[in-house]
């Protein structure tokens, strides 16, 4: 696994894969790379994402109707680890995967050098097969963790999660908020009295702001819905709108580091 988690906070981008097209994606997740992230999540469009908010959902359509699949994914992915030893996850929903089958689905994850996937909606009590897939290929497996958690639950999440844990701010869907909650930080305390895993902190990022408050007490912050809007708000000029905006997130975080 290439995972890196050394800067402090690191940046994990989501990014809805096909949306406006697979070719704008790929330089879509390059600009994002050469900008700062550290990880990428490669959104597997889904027809139903019962978890994601309206911005999610308008991209998962656009990238349906441009007829995107998981094995296109998996490939343009190949391309992408081809250019950049960056980490890279899959995030899907769990239905694509077996539609195409979960054996054949790592066997691609590890001929193409990803480094594993978050299956949203793959609870870890039904994860059996899955897991012994992954596991045989060293592929990580990331799950969520959320403030409604107990702690029995925490520890049994953590104990299969591999590369990461990510933990869900708040209740609902996907989508960025003006303020994030107290939770967060609360249950990324809980969370590091069971595991030495990195953490990182997702639903709702969307300021520098937001981005280094999540930095002094998570390993990382995902940043999704705000990065999939600056895709939808610049038409032809995607790659280099989302590299601007990766980019203040980042310096933002530089620019804090410098000054203390």
């Amino acid at each position: 696994m290439s995972l890196d988690f050394h800067n402090k906070p690191s940046l994990v981008a989501y990014v809805t894969c096909g949306d406006p097209n697979l070719a704008t994606t790929h330089e879509i997740v390059l600009a994002t790379i050469d900008a700062g992230a550290d990880v990428i999540e490669l959104g597997v469009p889904f027809s139903d994402p019962v978890a994601d908010g309206p911005v999610i959902q308008r991209a998962s359509e656009r990238a349906l109707r441009s007829g995107t699949t998981l094995k296109k994914v998996l490939g343009m992915a190949g391309e992408i680890r081809r250019r950049s030893q960056v980490g890279l996850i899959i995030f899907s929903y769990l239905n694509p995967i077996l539609r195409l089958g979960v054996k054949r689905f790592a066997d691609l994850l590890e001929d193409t050098g990803i480094d594993g996937a978050l299956v949203t909606d793959l609870p870890v009590e039904e994860a059996g097969d899955y897991l012994r897939e992954m596991k045989i290929r060293r592929l990580a497996t990331v799950f969520l963790v959320a403030p409604t958690s107990t702690d029995e639950r925490l520890r049994q999440i953590v104990k299969t999660s591999a590369g990461f844990v990510y933990a869900v701010s708040r209740t609902g869907v996907t989508g960025a908020r003006e303020q994030l909650t107290g939770d967060a930080k609360q249950l990324v305390n809980r969370v590091r009295k069971y595991t030495k895993l990195p953490v990182a902190v997702g639903f709702g990022i969307s300021t520098p702001e937001q981005f280094l408050a999540v930095g002094e007490f998570a390993d990382a912050a995902v940043v999704g819905s705000a990065i999939v809007e600056t895709v939808e708000r610049n038409p032809g000029d995607e790659p280099a709108a989302v590299a601007k905006f990766v980019g203040r997130l980042v310096g933002a975080s530089r620019k804090s580091l410098a000054a203390n």
